[in-house]
């Protein structure tokens, strides 16, 4: 039972490379990762008991190997994968069996890639060679690195079943033509990796470096902090100087990890390249670990034989602790893709009615999503903004109307021009009481300052409408086909700009109405009578202590020859202040411009602020009208309007036999994420059944 399990995670993995599609679903994997020349590969090659990595100086591994060995007992007939369940136990990896040639067919081992699907390699100098050759077909001959895997399952009677990962090895400097940046791809690649809670980190160390300057134990130790799921290998051992060992370390005394540390003895790179047999290397092997002193005590817990049952025992504890968590995600990553499948619909087939009918259902959808969201009776309101028709009630009654109401007529009309409007409007006859004229002059004049605010509230909803257009335009089937995407954004936009003119035309003259006439009968209007009053009490109010009418009277009596200050005398006295006196008689031309330079007499000042009053009477109730109106012609000629005939004017433009075809030929991207998502089920359902069976 336990066999199958791993058995089980290799189909997964295989389900998924078949397809061609990245393993959605996070499998248990032991992950091998560690400096550059630390040992790792001969620490594989030492599980396997054959040579079949490839060999060099600097990064010979540049893409991640992975990597599935099989128990398989000798002469088992090869087509079943399954070992045999008499009650015997596979032999450890490395333990030496009498096999046939490597070239023989019938060999009990060989290798399969899953690139290269029905190909026996039973001769593993051809396996190193394929992988090499792999490589540089992948990233170049270069020392690039790549992150597609390559896929090897191999078949013994001499392994133990696993599934190792093996990662290029961590390296600081780049050398050569290696990229700059490698030391970051090569962390990044192993991160993806080792980042997966349900992957188990084998952090390989050599044992005569330090420890605390281990890349694989910093790396595990940023994802795995705990320990919880690194295991430690540490080669090299015979190489630790004389009178040192790892005893410290295997006891969890240095850095502990809760799977432990197995100490190993790998080839040197003499005996590899004298060829010696990994047989030979692993007696030497278990020989130093049952000779040497501080080992020998513990010689079963050292080696690769060891290592392997361990890992065996380790991986399968975790499928058979994580494959229910295994099934579930499976079934909710089909869900998820076959949802998004049935959003992308099926491929679009040359029949003029079925195109016909699907513009149909998209015009008719588009323009009742408008509709809902300018009403605000959508099921998808949001808490966390305002949106559609919530926004343009905003331009309304906050930009709009608080635009208007902070104008003020006095910013551009002082009390000088007042004056001389005043002057210009009773023409030759000095003016017995404040003129109409002259208040109608300057009121009209200021409301034609309110065109452009009540102008700018037209475009700003026409803006909000835009907006809305673009959040429809976002569904998937607007994704699936550009073409009536880009359409139904022409058409619109242009229908929204036909009718922004009556819009425009129509706020225009609610302000040239205003202007035009000017209704002082209004019941909201302070009268002439009560302007007049209400000025002269501002001007001169009522004494509040009697004693100051004596006090001036008793100042009269004091002296009563006192000058009384000088005033401007005569009607146009302030257009003639400072001018010096003149001979009795002698007249002088008025100047070319006369402007008024003096100060106001009360008679003006009276007239002045009386206008005034009048001004922002009259002032405050258009801009009233005009905040209560412009919004109703906006909504009546723009809003009401859109949603009223947008839907007319769609099946006009696009509902039409000679454009249907073009409208719906669907994008690329398209086309390929529903191939993507059918390679994607094809995979899961494969996989639900593998763990179904389980």
């Amino acid at each position: 039972m336990d066999t199958t399990l791993i058995k089980t995670v290799n189909k997964l993995q295989d389900a998924f490379a078949t397809v061609g599609v990245q393993n959605p679903v996070d499998l248990p994997q032991i992950i091998v990762i560690g400096s550059q020349s630390s040992g790792k590969s001969s620490v594989l090659e030492n599980i396997v008991g054959r040579d079949f990595l490839p060999r060099g100086t600097g990064i010979v591994t540049r893409r991640p190997l992975v990597l599935q060995l099989i128990n398989r007992p000798a002469n088992e007939t090869p087509n079943n994968d399954t070992p045999k369940t008499n009650g015997e136990t596979p032999k450890p990896n490395g333990v030496t069996k009498a096999t046939k040639p490597k070239d023989s067919k019938e060999g009990d081992e060989w290798g399969e890639f899953l690139h290269i699907p029905g190909q026996k390699f039973y001769d593993f100098d051809k396996i190193r060679e394929e992988i090499v050759k792999d490589t540089e077909l992948k990233t170049g001959q270069n020392a690039g690195i790549s992150s597609q895997p390559i896929n090897l399952r191999v078949y013994s009677p001499n392994v133990l079943t696993l599934t190792l990962v093996d990662l290029p090895g961590l390296t600081k400097v780049p050398v050569g033509d290696q990229p700059k940046d490698i030391e970051k791809q090569i962390r990044e690649m192993i991160l993806k990796y080792i980042t997966k809670p349900n992957s188990i980190i084998l952090a390989v160390t050599p044992a005569n470096t330090d420890l605390a300057n281990s890349d694989g134990l910093k790396m595990a130790r940023e994802v795995d902090p705990e320990g919880s799921r690194t295991i430690g290998v540490l080669t090299k051992v015979d190489l630790m100087d004389q009178g040192t060992d790892v005893v410290d370390i295997l006891a969890g005394r240095i850095i502990p990890l809760r799977l432990g540390y197995v100490p190993v003895v790998n080839r040197g790179q003499k005996d590899i390249e004298i060829k010696k047999a990994i047989s030979s290397a692993l007696e030497n092997e278990r020989k130093y670990f049952e000779d040497h002193p501080a080992y020998k005590s513990k010689a079963q817990y050292c080696g690769t034989p060891f290592l392997a049952r361990k890992l065996n025992m380790i991986l399968m504890h975790h499928i058979r602790t994580t494959l229910p968590e295994i099934k579930a995600k499976i079934q909710a990553t089909l869900l998820k893709y076959q949802n998004e499948l049935l959003t992308l619909g099926d491929p679009i087939n040359d029949g003029g009615h079925n195109h016909a009918n699907l513009v149909l259902n998209i015009i008719t959808e588009f323009c009742s999503e408008f509709r809902t969201i300018i009403d605000g009776n959508s099921n998808e309101l949001s808490s966390f903004e305002l949106a559609g028709g919530a926004r343009i009630s905003f331009v309304f009654h906050e930009v709009y109307s608080n635009g208007v109401k902070s104008i003020d007529p006095f910013d551009q009309v002082k009390d000088v021009d007042i004056r001389t409007i005043l002057y210009n409007s009773s023409g030759s006859s000095p003016a017995l009481f404040v003129a109409t004229t002259a208040f109608e002059v300057i009121i009209r004049n200021q409301i034609k300052r309110l065109e452009e605010p009540s102008l700018k509230c037209v475009t700003l909803v026409y803006d909000e409408l835009v907006r809305i257009l673009g959040q429809l335009l976002t569904k998937p089937v607007y994704k699936r086909f550009p073409g009536l995407k880009e359409k139904f954004y022409s058409v619109v936009i242009n229908f929204y700009k036909k009718s922004m003119v009556p819009t425009n035309k129509l706020v225009q003259d609610l302000v040239s109405m205003e202007a035009s006439y000017i209704n002082t009968g209004h019941p909201d209007f302070i009268n002439g009578h009560t302007a007049m009053t209400v000025i002269n009490e501002k001007l001169n109010p009522k004494p509040i202590n009697p004693a100051d009418n004596k006090r001036n009277t008793l100042n009269t009596l004091i002296n009563p020859l006192a000058e009384p200050e000088p005033a401007n005398t005569g009607f146009f006295g302030s257009f003639f202040t400072g001018s010096k006196k003149k001979k009795p008689g002698v007249m002088d031309a008025p100047p070319p411009v006369l402007k008024a330079t003096g100060n106001l007499s009360e008679r003006e000042i009276m007239e002045t602020e009386v206008i005034k009053l009048l001004i922002q009477s009259y002032y405050n109730i258009v801009k009233k009208t005009l905040v209560d109106m412009v919004p109703k012609a906006v909504m009546l000629n723009l809003v009401y309007h859109a949603k009223e005939e947008l839907q007319r004017e769609l099946l006009q433009e696009l509902y039409k036999a000679d454009v249907l075809d073009e409208l719906l030929k669907e994008s690329e991207f398209t086309q390929q994420r529903r191939k993507e998502c059918k390679k994607m089920i094809e995979a899961l359902q494969k996989a639900d059944e593998i763990v179904s069976a389980v």
